[in-house]
């Protein structure tokens, strides 16, 4: 659920080309629905600035799975509004009602499109309150499960993401151990997770098939049996007695799996650990820790708006 989703200001891997395709196609929807006030939309951008090329069209002009795409329109307002109107300082509510009531944006000091980027990066993480549910899995699906949010505002982004994990209590000791329990389908893609790890002197647990992973990048590695085997200590045992500081467990559809899965984040949980579901998201807190950690900046909000 996007309401479950970290959320960064501005986009910083977007290309210039698709920053202005989307500011054209919610100029163009919002004219064309008729919208005064407030419109959230949502997009997914697929491969990247090659979608321009004559290559990725079919023989019709359209792209080939590439490019930008509107997901869905709401005429509303969403909960990342109060966070882009901290980081920006633009009153949107307040400018929305006036629209709402006839008063145009231009008659209230703003014009239309993108606005101007700043010297800083603005993070937003969801907050959970799973410990307080008893059995509740902390795995996220379509239905949102966070119940608050925080934001981390720097110079940049490994130092506002430390920020805003920090204040989320995920963020990762500067050293300690992790459990890492990677779905085969996401090894591969946790390779520089692994690396960054042990880069920062981080003790790595992982169960059989991602400590076999592990191994064959070189890395020190203590392998780890699982819940459902007779061997102590599993899995559990580790995050349970404090063994590991933090868990990364990605999910797969293996029922046995599924079940090994569960009774690790929920151990993670009850300890009230950072356990990490999505690789991205563990893999922003461990950049966070090699390179942000120790040099984010103190100073009021006031100061970033006006470029410090």
């Amino acid at each position: 659920h996007s309401g479950d989703s970290m959320a960064i200001y501005p986009g910083l891997t977007l290309s210039e080309d698709e920053v202005d395709t989307i500011v054209d196609y919610t100029t163009r929807i919002a004219k064309a629905l008729g919208v005064s006030g407030l419109m959230n939309v949502q997009y997914v951008v697929v491969g990247g600035p090659a979608y321009r090329s004559p290559a990725s069209l079919r023989s019709d002009g359209v792209p080939e799975q590439t490019g930008v795409y509107v997901i869905e329109v709401n005429p509303r307002s969403s909960r990342t509004i109060p966070f882009i109107s901290k980081v920006t300082g633009v009153p949107m509510v307040r400018l929305a009602v006036k629209a709402m009531l006839g008063v145009s944006l231009r008659e209230q000091g703003y014009d239309g499109g993108l606005w101007k980027r700043q010297r800083l990066v603005g993070v937003k993480a969801p907050v959970f309150s799973m410990s307080k549910l008893p059995q509740v899995d902390s795995y996220l699906g379509p239905e949102m499960k966070s119940t608050g949010e925080v934001m981390g505002i720097d110079y940049d982004f490994p130092a506002a993401v430390a920020k805003a994990l920090m204040a989320a209590g995920m963020m990762l000791p500067p050293s300690g151990s992790i459990l890492l329990s990677i779905a085969d389908r996401d090894k591969a893609e946790a390779v520089h997770l692994v690396r960054d790890l042990a880069r920062a002197g981080y003790t790595i647990y992982a169960t059989d098939g991602t400590a076999a992973m592990i191994r064959a990048l070189n890395v020190p590695v203590v392998a780890i049996a699982k819940v459902l085997s007779d061997v102590h200590p599993n899995v559990v045992d580790v995050i349970m007695d404090g063994t590991v500081d933090a868990v990364v467990n990605t999910v797969t559809g293996d029922r046995e799996v599924l079940q090994d899965g569960f009774n690790i984040r929920r151990a993670a949980v009850e300890r009230r650990i950072p356990c990490f579901t999505s690789l991205d998201t563990a893999r922003a807190a461990v950049e966070s820790l090699v390179e942000g950690e120790m040099r984010y900046n103190v100073a009021p909000l006031s100061t970033y708006l006006t470029g410090g």
